[in-house]
């Protein structure tokens, strides 16, 4: 819903229902309730990316209760970008809603020249998130994470900065991203002795990538820390996209940084027509059903999508109308993906 102002520029006025719209639940055992779909700008909001495009799948979100939206700082590109175009948006449409939002960034990737602009480091943790919330134009991110285990930098150190975040008041809640489950059980235990608990974890886990079954998720439960999904649909293989080939706006054409078309198999198109006319006879579209497979485990808070337009976020959206399975179906698609 749009309205014009005295000076004829467009306010952004957030639909008044969204919240009727989207299913939350509990991160953890925390005080926190996500959507159980989230809003990642991975990709398609750097300076590359038409503004106005990503402007409208945040006010997209936004409008049907997805109320997370997730960065980092070297989300690009370049580096940066996807941050300083959050902050654009932001302070032009998001600035009433601050307080209905949860807005999440993190470090760990390379990011500046130097020994200091990557990894786990005290000093490399602290000035991203600084320079995390200038280009956002924000005084305080919900949520900050160790976006990966620095193996030389002493976990106690790592730590000891998300919680260093939390006592200066820049930073919520902490979190970590593909830590694995022994390195999860010990940052955890590090930071509840410090007096910051652990809200969260981001592995990445799609019916393709399922490293997470192998006592992650089990260790997350045990520790009462909530699991966000990231690339739930293979960076858009797990989509009817590439059924008949490579579409020239597709990701694997354009943006070869973290998806090639060598990486497409024959093999792989034949799991996903099978696994599609399993979505078909459930009423879904292919991104729909991997979307459902991951939330039909009650331990996964929220899944995180990335999307191109608004038409793609609503087709995601609509996932969380059948997200329920029957024991056939999910053995069928445990023998489509050769697990049984």
């Amino acid at each position: 819903m749009q309205i014009h102002d005295p000076h004829k520029h467009l306010i952004y006025q957030a639909n008044e229902k969204r919240y009727d719209q989207m299913d939350y639940r509990r991160c953890g055992n925390s005080g926190i309730q996500l959507p159980v779909i989230s809003l990642g700008l991975w990709h398609n909001f750097g300076h590359t990316d038409n503004l106005e495009n990503g402007r409208d799948i945040l006010k997209t979100a936004f409008d049907h209760g997805i109320c997370h939206f997730d960065l980092a700082n070297n989300y690009g590109p370049p580096f940066g970008a996807a941050e300083e175009n959050f902050g654009t948006i932001f302070k032009r449409d998001f600035i009433p809603y601050r307080n209905e939002l949860f807005i999440s960034s993190k470090a760990g990737w390379d990011m500046w020249p130097g020994p200091y602009g990557n990894l786990g480091s005290r000093k490399y943790i602290i000035a991203s998130c600084d320079q995390s919330l200038q280009r956002m134009g924000l005084e305080y991110v919900d949520l900050f994470y160790s976006h990966r285990r620095d193996p030389d930098t002493p976990l106690e150190e790592t730590m000891g900065a998300l919680h260093q975040l939390v006592q200066q008041g820049k930073a919520l809640y902490v979190g970590i991203s593909q830590y694995n489950a022994k390195d999860t059980a010990r940052a955890a235990a590090i930071l509840k002795k410090l007096g910051t608990p652990l809200l969260i974890h981001q592995p990445r886990y799609s019916m393709f990538d399922r490293w997470v079954e192998n006592g992650l998720l089990d260790e997350l439960e045990k520790q009462g820390t909530g699991a966000i999904a990231f690339s739930p649909l293979e960076q858009g293989i797990l989509t009817n996209k590439y059924l008949k080939g490579f579409p020239k706006n597709s990701r694997a054409v354009r943006d070869p940084r973290y998806l090639t078309k060598n990486q497409i198999t024959p093999a792989i198109i034949k799991k996903v027509q099978a696994l599609n006319e399993v979505a078909v006879s459930r009423g879904q579209s292919m991104a729909q059903l991997a979307i459902a497979w991951l939330l039909r485990d009650k331990r996964i808070t929220s899944v995180l999508v990335g999307v191109s337009s608004a038409r793609q976020l609503k087709d995601n959206i609509k996932t969380t109308d059948n997200i329920d399975f029957s024991t056939s179906e999910l053995r069928k698609i445990e023998r489509i993906l050769g697990k049984r």
